[in-house]
């Protein structure tokens, strides 16, 4: 095989990985939440207009990763630069499909956890339809960050891939995408856990709704805190040059990469965990919202120190010489 044949595998191999991965998440996201909105229909008939409405509008946002894979391929597929048979450059884009691929195999799947809930909720309350579908409208529009975070990445991955022609230089680019693509994986489940638990509580207590929404915001921001440190490191990786092939700066860059994304792991879950707790107790006690709240967001304050150690060795590994 030709050193044109190798370069065509990995660009192409990468334009397929955006998309079938995304897809996949997105295929199975939307079943599940078909098949809550057809449960919800048998438990209400009487709502069903509205379920159907939501049930639509929720399919509509996880499709948001499905939107961006295919997106981000057709732009790698149509890049008039891939011209040039160079191995290097084909290899880094694989940056990308780490980037958009993981993002959005995992988001696909959560965000279908909220979604699902909301139809039940509006089942169990209908006549605060109105209260609960805007509630799930702003959980699931926070919960594609880390995919938009993604595609930034992959966006300044395809621009300096075609400038790549050292091994260090491909290495450079690859650990940024793993950054943000393993970054995304503990604060997307963690979001998805919390949302699914906070849309749960407002059918469970619908007059605990303000106190939830502006724990839902709040809480929402903090488990997003680990997948902005995957995104200041991968950033980092982005607009720094290795000199002179400097394959031993390059591996503690794809440490540091690792580093971060797999550090997130346990605050982005253990954060959405302790934050779905708290809602259940709101729902349950209401009155107790001060201390419920400053409780979780304490704990949450602490989890996030691990992924905090993390950035910590990451910007050491990063700076390594």
């Amino acid at each position: 095989m030709t050193t044109h044949n190798y370069s065509d595998f990995f660009h192409y191999g990468t334009i397929a990985l955006s998309v079938a991965l995304t897809s996949l998440g997105v295929g199975i996201g939307e079943g599940i939440a078909s098949q809550g909105a057809l449960e919800a229909m048998n438990i209400q008939p009487n709502a069903k207009s509205d379920i159907a409405r939501t049930a639509i509008i929720a399919m509509a946002l996880i499709d948001t990763a499905a939107i961006i894979g295919i997106t981000v391929a057709l732009m790698l597929l149509f890049d008039v630069k891939h011209q040039a048979p160079n191995i290097y450059a084909s290899v880094a884009e694989l940056g990308i499909a780490f980037a958009i691929g993981i993002s959005g195999l995992v988001l696909g799947l959560v965000s279908a956890l909220p979604a699902q809930q909301t139809m039940f909720a509006i089942a169990r309350q209908p006549f605060f339809s109105q209260q609960i579908f805007r509630f799930m409208l702003i959980t699931l529009s926070i919960i594609q960050t880390p995919i938009i975070f993604g595609f930034i990445i992959a966006i300044f991955i395809k621009d300096q891939a075609a400038g790549v022609t050292t091994a260090a230089e491909c290495i450079r680019l690859i650990a940024s995408g793993v950054c943000i693509g393993l970054g995304s994986i503990g604060p997307s489940i963690g979001l998805g856990h919390f949302a699914k638990t906070a849309c749960q509580s407002i059918g469970i207590n619908r007059n605990a709704y303000g106190q939830l929404f502006s724990f839902t915001l709040i809480s929402e921001a903090i488990i997003e805190t680990p997948i902005i440190f995957t995104l200041i490191v991968s950033l980092l990786l982005i607009t720094t040059t290795i000199p002179d092939d400097n394959m031993l700066t390059a591996m503690a860059m794809l440490g540091s990469a690792i580093c971060m994304g797999m550090g997130t792991l346990g605050a982005g879950i253990g954060s959405g965990k302790t934050a779905a707790a708290a809602c259940q107790q709101i729902a349950i006690n209401p009155e107790q919202y001060s201390l419920i709240s400053r409780t979780s967001m304490l704990a949450q304050g602490l989890i996030d120190t691990s992924a905090i150690y993390a950035l910590l060795i990451a910007l050491l590994l990063f700076f390594f010489k």
